[in-house]
């Protein structure tokens, strides 16, 4: 625990959903759900007005639509949200060489070792000038927590949400932290949580009086232990610039199970592409890869296979999968597929074997005047000897390239975005995150001047912080209660 409230920790407010409404005029004030559009999707950020309804993260799409059947539903725009949590981590790397991103929308930082506050009013102007920059820059909102440690600047900025900046004044945790319930510190779910109030255990500071040695016969040593220092308010981790991956994958739910073989085949090379597009943008390279499969009576099954040496090389990857695919039992039907690269490594043992493949095929494509589809790997369709997958309905099609909320173009009315898609049809409202409110017109699925587009940014002409904080002035502080301060 640090003697000042010098850990600062960030979390944009319903990230997904206000950047949706941000960029789209019609929907700002209105219940805005992103995520998987499936009859198996789920929700991945609801805004504040969808919240409203009951609607949360993590909840079945199709039960969202019961809830708030009115709101709008979207399909991620992660390359939209991937540009806008670079802006707020080059901001947050101006306040310290000490920042810990733990996802798009959310990071510790340690103000101290960037030399930007050593003391509670330092930091309380930091963290209001930080909220400022991010609203010039993205257009965007987050919430701040400040304190001595990372378990309480986390708990200071859910208190704080939404758009809010909350301190923790040293000397004051166990008082802010006592009424809390257990589900409050890290590490308790809800199995957890339902054995503490077995043993009669419901709020924080029903742990810190049960003592350690309570807390450990209950739930072990390594658990019951760290509990009662959080629980005391006692955290010393640091914050760690760079948290190194462990693996990288991906995954797919199906909206109906896939019973054909070979489609099912097809899927895991598919996803094996971009577990490898993935790999190369991390320029990291893995050992073994990992096939998962959950089926249609939700058993999850893993298989792994451990290769030579770490690769990037694609049909390395894709093959392995393929292999570990012919061990598992798929009659019944799947639900989800996965693969996933582990023991990553920052360099590539070349596979000869592979590579002479790979040169054979290319060979053999090219004299049967195929080679400009041979460069195109994964991108060019079934040409590379892979089986073709399973057909789609024309709605299937319609859906997978006009995505609800994706950014198009038309060569007569500009930007829009897509407000759904059916019978043959995509409809389009045209508007621009600057715009009034836009008008909407649909389109047959195939007209030749509508076609897709990449994402406008949210700020037009965003407020220079090239030297920032330096250039802002500080912020007037007040005195800081004994419990902390909150500030809208």
């Amino acid at each position: 625990m640090r003697a000042a409230p010098t850990i600062l920790h960030l979390d944009m407010d319903a990230f997904y959903a206000s950047a949706e409404q941000a960029a789209k005029p019609s929907l700002r004030g209105k219940p805005v759900v992103v995520g998987g559009l499936g009859p198996r999707g789920v929700v991945a950020t609801a805004s504040y007005e969808a919240r409203r309804f009951g609607v949360h993260s993590a909840m079945p799409m199709a039960q969202a639509r019961r809830l708030a059947p009115n709101a709008a539903y979207l399909v991620p725009r992660f390359s939209l949200y991937r540009s806008v949590s670079d802006q707020v981590m080059e901001l947050l790397g101006r306040l310290s060489p000490l920042v810990e991103p733990l996802s798009l929308d959310e990071a510790f930082v340690d103000l101290e070792a960037g030399g930007t506050a050593d003391d509670t009013a330092s930091a309380l102007a930091i963290g209001e000038q930080l909220r400022e920059a991010i609203g010039a820059v993205t257009g965007l909102s987050g919430s701040v927590g400040l304190a001595g440690s990372k378990m309480l600047a986390k708990i200071a900025s859910e208190e704080a949400k939404p758009d809010g900046i909350l301190l923790i004044a040293p000397g004051t945790e166990r008082d802010l932290l006592a009424p809390m319930p257990v589900r409050t510190l890290p590490g308790v779910g809800p199995a957890t949580a339902d054995h503490l109030r077995r043993a009669g255990m419901t709020t924080v500071n029903d742990l810190a009086e049960a003592g350690e040695a309570e807390l450990v016969r209950l739930l072990g040593k390594a658990h019951g232990g760290s509990l009662h220092r959080m629980a005391s308010g006692r955290d010393d981790r640091p914050v760690v610039a760079e948290r190194d991956a462990k693996s990288v994958s991906v995954e797919d739910t199906f909206d109906t199970d896939l019973h054909d073989r070979v489609r099912v085949r097809s899927e895991v090379e598919r996803l094996a592409d971009r577990c490898v597009q993935r790999l190369r943008a991390a320029e990291r390279s893995g050992r073994t890869v990992v096939l998962k499969v959950r089926r249609y009576d939700f058993s999850t099954l893993t298989r792994s296979e451990t290769l030579r040496g770490p690769t990037d090389d694609p049909t390395v990857v894709r093959e392995a999968a393929a292999r570990l695919l012919e061990s598992v039992d798929t009659t019944g039907g799947v639900r989800l597929l996965g693969v996933g690269v582990t023991g990553l490594a920052d360099y590539t043992q070349e596979d000869l074997f592979a590579q002479a493949a790979d040169e054979r095929t290319a060979a053999g494509l090219a004299a049967a005047g195929l080679a400009d589809r041979a460069e195109a790997g994964a991108d060019a369709g079934t040409d590379d000897g892979r089986p073709e997958p399973g057909p789609e309905s024309a709605e299937q099609l319609a859906a997978r390239r006009w995505p609800a909320g994706h950014d198009v173009r038309h060569d007569t009315h500009g930007h829009g975005w897509v407000q759904g898609s059916g019978v043959g049809r995509v409809t389009v409202r045209f508007e621009e995150p600057e715009s009034a409110p836009g008008r909407v017109r649909t389109f047959r699925i195939d007209d030749p001047a509508l076609r897709p587009a990449d994402p406008l940014p949210l700020v037009r002409d965003p407020v220079d912080y090239s030297s920032w904080p330096a250039s802002l002035p500080k912020s007037r502080s007040g005195p800081v209660s004994s419990g902390g301060e909150s500030r809208p």
